[in-house]
């Protein structure tokens, strides 16, 4: 794996770091330190420790830097310190990235551990960088993070100046900062409670949540989706997560809007690391019939590295977020290694969003209606204004008092504008529940009064050429 810069070494740092506190599944602390020097010699010391299982010199055989120019920053020099809970030493070494080999890994003197009992790991580096740029990329990322909202591990970053003691700026992240899971909570519902609050927290910078535009959870409309194949390969089961998730924010609360307006922000995860979207798994995003979910997809851009869906005919109020997770269920003891995706995986992707559209649809039918069924829907309205014209123009009272028996009106209680309501919400429902079924479901549409009591009621109605309210 190479880096270009700095800051990706130290992004890939923090992953690994992340990944051996997981897989330790004990509390863990993951600590990001950032040390100004001195202004004559202004050197950035980075340090990123971790309480997990303890490194293997296997996740660092294949780290290159390739950059030509590492000199005018970084010298090539990583330094490491890593033991596991059975070591009885502390070991050392220092890695030089600029070179190629096994001559570039240099073993330093252990340290014992008197007895104890502990594990963990220590990467760190001088180099040449700003402070605040590294900063803000390493939060941004912890952010991203957060999502998978891992429940045993605490992350804190702190950022200090030898010379400024008051500009330190320190920052805990805790997995359940918003809402509290249970140990035991599955990756997928981790997952969705991660996505929940990162898109409260948007209107302030996700620092804090955002009372003025989510007074509640409830606002937030949430799909899931999981579908999971075997990778042959690995002798593992590959799992494809997506989370889908609509929210809508008052239009006084322009302020609050996003920094890619409603254009989605596709997050990614690959083994419990963000990382870009590939371009297959984005291929797959497009080939979804979004029509289907009454959503239509313009196209798909990239922005400052970040993968954004275009919508046509959105609400300007309306923002749907998505987020992927694709993992092996038996991980490895060890640090999975990159690997690109295989067709397999764009078949698992487009399974996974289509299951949570599916779960979004089922439980909020009338955000996510079919164009087709959108455009029926539209003509509602005057078929229950005829329908009521006809019921209310009858002279015969005996088929008056049947009609408002079956819209559970009584006679004396009816006007025009109630009986067109009744029909018309009749309508939608039935509208609604046909568009839920698949496209080649065969199923007989439901009547569009269902209060049928008894088969000779029912048979009358088909004597007289009553039909369902299909399309």
């Amino acid at each position: 794996m190479e880096f270009s810069t700095v800051q990706e070494l130290c992004l890939h740092l923090i992953s690994s770091a992340y990944q051996r506190c997981r897989l330790s599944e004990q509390i863990c602390r993951l600590a990001i330190i950032l040390t100004r020097s001195s202004s004559v010699h202004p050197s950035l010391r980075i340090s990123i420790s971790d309480t997990g299982i303890g490194s293997c010199l296997e996740e660092f055989q294949d780290l290159r830097f390739s950059s030509t120019d590492f000199a005018d920053n970084w010298d090539g020099i990583l330094s490491l310190k890593t033991t596991s809970i059975m070591d009885t030493e502390i070991h050392s070494y220092q890695i030089n990235l600029k070179e190629r080999g096994s001559s570039r890994i240099t073993r330093l003197p252990s340290n014992t551990k008197n007895g104890a009992k502990f594990s963990g790991s220590e990467a760190y580096l001088s180099c040449f960088v700003s402070r605040d740029l590294l900063l803000s990329d390493i939060h941004t990322f912890i952010q991203k993070m957060q999502i998978l909202k891992i429940p045993n591990i605490a992350i804190q970053l702190v950022a200090e100046d030898c010379d400024d003691p008051e500009s330190r700026y320190e920052k805990i992240f805790l997995a359940n900062e918003c809402k509290q899971l249970p140990m035991s909570a599955s990756n997928l519902e981790l997952l969705k409670s991660g996505i929940e609050d990162y898109v409260v927290k948007h209107g302030n910078n996700l620092s804090n949540m955002c009372n003025s535009c989510f007074p509640s959870w409830e606002q937030l409309k949430v799909g899931i989706g999981v579908a999971c194949c075997t990778d042959n390969r690995l002798n593992t089961e590959l799992v494809m997560e997506a989370v889908i998730l609509m929210s809508n924010i008052s239009m006084q609360n322009i302020a609050c809007f996003r920094e890619y307006d409603n254009r989605t922000e596709v997050l990614y995860f690959k083994d419990f690391s963000p990382c870009t979207i590939s371009r297959s798994s984005m291929k797959a995003l497009q080939s979804i019939d979004w029509k289907t979910y009454g959503l239509n997809l313009r196209g798909t851009v990239e922005q400052d590295g970040v993968t954004l869906l275009e919508w046509e005919n959105l609400p300007t109020d309306t923002h749907i977020d998505i987020v992927l997770h694709v993992y092996h269920k038996q991980y490895p003891t060890m640090i999975p290694a990159p690997r690109k995706l295989s067709p397999l995986d764009r078949n698992l992707v487009k399974r996974a969003v289509k299951l949570s559209l599916d779960d979004l649809k089922a439980n909020h039918s009338q955000d996510f209606l079919s164009s087709r069924a959108l455009q029926i829907r539209s003509y509602a309205p005057d078929l229950a204004k005829t329908i009521a014209g006809l019921i209310l123009s009858s002279s015969d009272l005996d088929f008056q008092g049947e009609c408002f028996s079956l819209l559970g009106l009584q006679s004396q209680e009816v006007g025009t504008e109630i009986v067109e309501s009744c029909i018309e919400e009749r309508i939608v429902s039935v509208i609604e529940m046909n568009d839920k079924k698949p496209n080649n479901s065969q199923q007989v549409a439901p009547y569009l009064f269902e209060e049928l009591e008894n088969p000779a009621r029912e048979s009358e109605f088909q004597e007289n050429d009553f039909s369902p309210l299909d399309f």
